[in-house]
């Protein structure tokens, strides 16, 4: 019998973790919506775009998205996906993160996950099925949070700010030079991202290039070009700050590369 695909026959399911499979096509769109369980969003190839009313972040095979239970999001794929989905009952499965978070995702993690979906929905709790649960878990609170994370501001002012630059990355424009198309002293608009992202502007737009980065690298984009359009000197700049950040190069985000592969 086929493992259905309906994330609602998961939800009341007699086990703390319910594992499903599903895959979708490049340009799939989730419309916001929310779960009753919270959910671990992993991709074991293709790129996804996640999005909540508290942010965006971009999760490829390396990564996973946490999403705590009733936070509506919306998902996109950018390329074609095969996502590996966990339902958590928190209130059976406790010291789990509370609000949305990229987690970089081992090996052994990614196994683990791929074991879940193996396993019947309603698994044996003293067999297979609950070792593989019991270390999915395990590895799942040891796992590091991930620099994926673009936190959206709230300001009306720095929306319009963050639109723009969403739009048109390489955009290099002064906080004064915003501050006068947006109606706002410098030091207002520095103050209030700070306050509504916990990151200085400098920081917000690199975090942005970084984001769009991967998902532009998952469709293919050539490293160079990906460079200029962001913003940077040179491919070589671009790829010291990525691998810096991310660790590893930006080719290996690239369809085909490795793990990455879309």
């Amino acid at each position: 019998m086929a493992r259905s695909i309906d994330p609602e026959d998961y939800q009341h399911v007699a086990r703390p973790v319910a594992a499903m499979p599903k895959d979708f096509a490049a340009g799939f769109q989730i419309p916001p919506h929310a779960h009753p369980r919270a959910q671990l969003v992993h991709a074991v190839a293709g790129l996804m775009w996640v999005e909540t009313e508290a942010g965006a972040w971009a999760v490829p095979p390396r990564y996973a998205l946490w999403i705590p239970a009733g936070v509506r999001h919306s998902v996109r794929m950018v390329t074609a996906v095969a996502m590996r989905t966990l339902y958590v009952d928190t209130g059976r499965v406790g010291r789990l993160p509370r609000c949305c978070t990229v987690i970089a995702v081992s090996p052994l993690l990614r196994e683990l996950i791929v074991a879940a979906v193996a396993e019947p929905i309603e698994y044996d709790e003293d067999g297979r099925g609950g070792h593989v649960v019991a270390l999915l878990v395990d590895e799942l609170r040891a796992s590091p949070a991930a620099p994926v994370h673009l936190p959206m501001p709230r300001d009306r002012r720095l929306v319009r700010i963050a639109d723009r630059l969403l739009a048109e990355p390489a955009r290099d424009d002064t906080l004064e030079e915003w501050g006068e198309a947006v109606g706002a002293s410098p030091r207002t608009l520095a103050r209030r991202f700070r306050e509504d992202t916990g990151m200085s502007f400098a920081e917000w737009r690199q975090r942005a290039r970084l984001v769009l980065a991967l998902a532009r690298l998952a469709e293919g984009e050539p490293v160079g070009a990906l460079a200029a359009a962001l913003g940077y000197r040179s491919a070589s700049a671009f790829a010291a700050m990525f691998r810096r950040t991310i660790g590893r190069p930006p080719q290996t985000y690239r369809p085909g590369v490795g793990d990455g592969r879309a």
